[in-house]
């Protein structure tokens, strides 16, 4: 993707209306043919990438809706006497094996695992059944019929294969599969545990943080991921700032780490929070596995996972709401996880921002650039301008103030095409499509 921005183009906005759409989660498969998106009423919605044809080459790329289905209903602990929202916080893809597909989608308590299979025939001339279904008296069988296929329109249905829960105490924030397609891991604020995705009855616990009093608890993970091509190795972010990598060779319980990434905080820069904003909110390993990206409430870096000390690359994501940081406080917008992602090369990284902004980072050319995903320039093939946001002094007319940001229109979740250049943005309830700029 070119970081000035001028390749990209509108390609589709998918609008939804009331709060319970909001979308939580968005996740190409590993083909990018299909796109799936969760939201807070529990709702997966699943588009698949449009074939080209001779007549209309330019829709290739176009995505249309493929399937909905209810991922998750609300529930009640009754032992604790709490509401378990039906919002999907995560989906992960798994890679396709057959002609179906399967994905995982989690809420804050429970895991399932869904195949979405296509249905264009449909079974007739049955011997002990009508053609309504009911079954047929015996005596009025004179004759033994085999039954056939007959054509029928395209159904696409999605049935839960299996249902993973009672496994977490605390709210799962991560799930991911495992590079031997065999296993995968589900992370709460203080546990990580491990799954087959063949047994629903029982999971191993990799690590427990856990205190044996709460009241020393000092910091929560807050996301984890598997390499993704050593099947021994994962990493957890935490809270702190910190990202740990953990070997299961070395034990069944992974509570010491192999290597740490830390980043020494700077004591002229120490302020009340500090704190806060070191919080990673989420880590995404390179497609070589070799680096690390994570993003914190300022920053996105990149870490090279042979060295510990410090990160390779700090890219400033919103520098300018430094000096916002009270008022940000004050209406929990402080405390947005805000999601990063890398490109099929790794050689760009995206993250969201305020107002409807996202931000993409080229590590080759070091160039970055802010775009807006929003109804305004949202005509279909619309080139996207670039944005800039003005701090003091002068502005100038294409220039935004940073006292007019939109706070409550925010992106934290964004999806990168595995081998192309198409980006899905969601913003708040809306899905943005974007794609290179077809000549």
């Amino acid at each position: 993707c070119q970081s000035d921005g001028s390749s990209l183009h509108m390609n589709k906005v998918f609008a939804r209306i009331t709060h319970t759409d909001i979308i939580s989660t968005v996740e190409f498969n590993s083909t990018g043919e299909l796109l799936a998106t969760g939201d807070k009423g529990g709702r997966v919605v699943v588009f698949q990438r449009e074939q080209e044809s001779k007549n209309q080459p330019h829709r290739r790329g176009e995505y249309n809706v493929y399937s909905t289905f209810q991922s998750h209903e609300p529930e009640f602990d009754y032992l604790k006497s709490l509401e378990i929202e039906e919002k999907i916080n995560k989906i992960r893809w798994l890679p396709q094996q057959n002609a179906a597909y399967f994905l995982l989608s989690t809420n804050d308590k429970t895991v399932k695992l869904w195949k979405i299979s296509e249905r264009d025939k449909r079974p007739e001339g049955y011997n002990l059944k009508d053609e309504e279904g009911r079954i047929r008296d015996p005596t009025t069988i004179t004759s033994l019929r085999v039954p056939v296929l007959r054509p029928m329109d395209l159904m696409v249905e999605a049935t839960p294969r299996r249902i993973f829960s009672n496994a977490h105490t605390y709210h799962i924030n991560s799930i991911s599969v495992n590079s031997d397609y065999e296993t995968y891991m589900s992370t709460d604020d203080l546990r990580i545990n491990l799954w087959n995705l063949e047994i629903t009855n029982r999971s191993f616990n990799i690590v427990d943080i856990k205190p044996a009093n709460m009241e020393e608890l000092t910091e929560v993970i807050t996301a984890a991921e598997f390499h993704p091509n050593q099947c021994n190795t994962f990493v957890y972010s935490s809270s702190k700032g910190s990202i740990r990598l953990c070997d299961m060779r070395t034990s069944a319980l992974c509570d010491n780490h192999s290597k740490l990434f830390e980043e020494p905080e700077d004591p002229s820069n120490r302020s009340f929070f500090s704190e806060i904003i070191s919080s990673i909110s989420d880590v995404k390993f390179s497609h070589s596995g070799r680096y690390l990206m994570t993003r914190d409430y300022l920053t996105v870096k990149v870490w090279d996972i042979n060295m510990e000390s410090r990160p390779l690359e700090t890219y400033q994501v919103h520098d300018y709401l430094r000096s916002k940081l009270c008022s940000l406080y004050e209406n929990d917008f402080i405390f947005d996880k805000f999601e990063c992602v890398w490109n099929g090369t790794d050689s760009v990284l995206m993250t969201g921002s305020y107002n409807n902004f996202f931000r993409m980072f080229d590590r080759n050319t070091k160039r970055d650039v802010t775009l807006e995903a929003s109804r305004e320039n949202s005509k279909p093939r619309a080139i996207l301008k670039p944005r800039k946001v003005c701090v003091g002094g002068k502005r100038r007319k294409d220039e935004i103030s940073v006292d007019s940001l939109d706070f409550s229109k925010k992106i934290l979740h964004t999806a990168w095409h595995p081998n192309e250049n198409i980006i899905a943005v969601a913003a708040t309830n809306n899905l943005y499509i974007f794609q290179d700029k077809v000549n």
